[in-house]
């Protein structure tokens, strides 16, 4: 077996169907404005940097807003960014990390230091091959496999860089049933910061 990589989260891709309305929307929980430039494959992107990773939203073909991807970063890792294949179809890059180095360094103005993620939520018809994908691929630690019966699945959750990914199996779904489904922030008062927002 080959050497382990050390990952974090570097981004979490959320795709809108118009970036001006969820860059306003964005802009009001996260209390700052973002930057705007493009992403490596030449769409507008609005990225606000979070205490453990980086939100960027990308307007694509969608209905509604959802997560569309992860990319992590391994020191291990030279690539800009690339895809790592997976038979769940899942949308999982990897890159040197390089870019948000950047970003945080260079653009102050975007980052949002009293917020972070919890934990992004995938679910899933084929928990092995998750544990194959993020463990055994990427390194990312697998911190707990549980099953719950009341719920009728298995739940895993991997850590890495101050991040959770919350995988739920169930066994109702399909072999189409592989996508990210939603992420939970985290931040440092929350009364506070319901105010500003009901404000």
């Amino acid at each position: 077996k080959g050497q382990v990589m050390t990952v974090r989260f570097d981004r979490v891709v959320i795709a809108v169907p118009e970036l001006g309305a969820a860059v306003e929307q964005y802009q009001q929980l996260f209390a700052v404005a973002p930057f705007i430039s493009e992403s490596p494959q030449g769409q507008p992107t609005a990225r606000w940097g979070l205490r453990n990773t980086v939100i960027e939203i990308v307007q694509g073909a969608v209905a509604q807003p959802c997560v569309q991807g992860v990319i992590l970063a391994s020191l291990e890792s030279e690539a800009l960014e690339e895809a790592v294949p997976n038979g769940m179809g899942l949308d999982v890059r990897i890159c040197g990390g390089h870019s948000t180095a950047d970003f945080r360094q260079r653009r102050t103005e975007a980052q949002c230091t009293d917020l972070s993620v919890d934990h992004v939520v995938l679910r899933t018809s084929d928990a092995p091959a998750c544990i194959k994908l993020f463990a055994d691929d990427l390194g990312v630690r697998l911190a707990l496999d549980k099953t719950v019966p009341e719920w009728g699945g298995r739940m895993l959750f991997f850590r890495a860089g101050k991040l959770t990914l919350e995988v739920i199996e169930s066994d109702k779904g399909g072999s189409d049933d592989n996508a990210f489904w939603g992420l939970a922030y985290q931040c440092a008062n929350l009364a506070s910061r319901v105010s500003d927002l009901s404000g």
